[in-house]
């Protein structure tokens, strides 16, 4: 029995995929109705109308989940996500990431004039200040990396990207244990880089 669970865990500890598998999930159905309390911000179907409020349709529910946890606990802080992550419970933050991530994600369009910056640096990022490719942890489509929590980026507004990566270069937004290369990367960019980039994700599909 115990070389049984020796090998599992050897096995698991060695997949991604199997550890994420073993995570709970959560019910969309439920997450449906919960996700109402949601939709003034984020849309009925999680694409937000405001620019500066991200798209959670067809982001992963590992994302959605553990950014929930960090407002609740105030690792990242916002007047109006804190509040309304406080009262949640696991299942309630499970429930709604299943819901979410089911749904399709409205794609923008890049604009003509930051598309070739904005590619360069997603795909090559910059060697001169050594700013590292978004491809690297986002994937060449946009899509992320759901067992390392690393969010979709696709079809994301672009107005709610740049903040972010400002906020990563001010300080203002703390980044977790996974995304600590994000404050690295954010101070080495250029405001017209991240502007770019950032306009670049919002057609990526």
């Amino acid at each position: 029995m115990k070389k049984l669970t020796l090998a599992f865990c050897i096995v698991t500890l060695g997949n991604p995929t199997a550890i994420a598998a073993t995570n709970l999930t959560g019910d969309a159905a439920v997450g449906k109705t919960k996700s109402a309390m949601c939709a003034g911000c984020h849309g009925a179907d999680g694409n937000s109308m405001n620019p500066l409020w991200p798209k959670l349709a067809g982001q992963h529910a590992s994302v959605i989940v553990q950014q929930l946890k960090n407002f609740q606990s105030e690792d990242r802080k916002d007047p109006t996500m804190s509040p309304m992550a406080a009262p949640l419970s696991e299942p309630d933050m499970l429930n709604l990431g299943a819901y979410f991530e089911g749904q399709t994600t409205t794609i923008g369009s890049a604009s003509i004039d930051l598309v070739e910056l904005g590619q360069k640096i997603y795909r090559g990022g910059n060697k001169e200040t050594s700013v590292a490719a978004c491809i690297s942890c986002h994937g060449p489509r946009g899509h992320g990396d759901p067992a390392a929590k690393y969010p979709a980026v696709n079809g994301q507004y672009a107005n709610y990207t740049l903040k972010q990566l400002q906020d990563y270069k001010s300080g203002a937004r703390k980044p977790a244990a996974n995304a600590a290369i994000m404050r690295d990367i954010a101070l080495k960019m250029s405001e017209d880089e991240m502007k770019a980039v950032a306009d670049y994700m919002q057609g990526l599909h």
